[in-house]
């Protein structure tokens, strides 16, 4: 299971020919996901009705995975170990880690110098 971040979609909407490939190979081979978190970020930050409906199209797709209970429990933890050392990685990002690492789901982002923090999340 990969999870796309919210870059690497924003990248696929704005037609990035990588980006649009991978997304949609992995949607037809049932491979990708994204995250609730992610979901939330795309569709609030639409400008436009016009780039709304391109957002709805594109989570109509793919499947979405919930921010429940154990993730919540997951990014707790996560987020308290890296700001007791000073490595925090910003609220979004703390709760797509923890969905992805309940999940053992790999995390496809742009945002590495963030996510390379996150002690046995696999990043592709």
């Amino acid at each position: 299971m990969i999870v796309a971040d919210t870059d690497v979609l924003i990248d696929a909407l704005r037609g990035e020919r990588e980006a649009v490939e991978r997304v949609t190979r992995g949607l037809e081979i049932g491979s990708l996901y994204t995250t609730a978190v992610s979901a939330f970020e795309l569709a609030s930050g639409a400008k436009g009705h016009r780039q709304a409906t391109k957002i709805g199209h594109l989570l109509d797709a793919l499947p979405v995975l919930a921010f429940d209970e154990p993730s919540c429990a997951r990014s707790v933890a996560l987020r308290r170990r890296l700001e007791s050392k000073g490595r925090g990685i910003g609220m979004a990002d703390y709760l797509i880690a923890g969905v992805c690492l309940c999940r053992d789901a790999a995390l496809w982002t742009r945002n590495r110098k963030h996510f390379e923090r996150v002690s046995g999340l696999r990043l592709v």
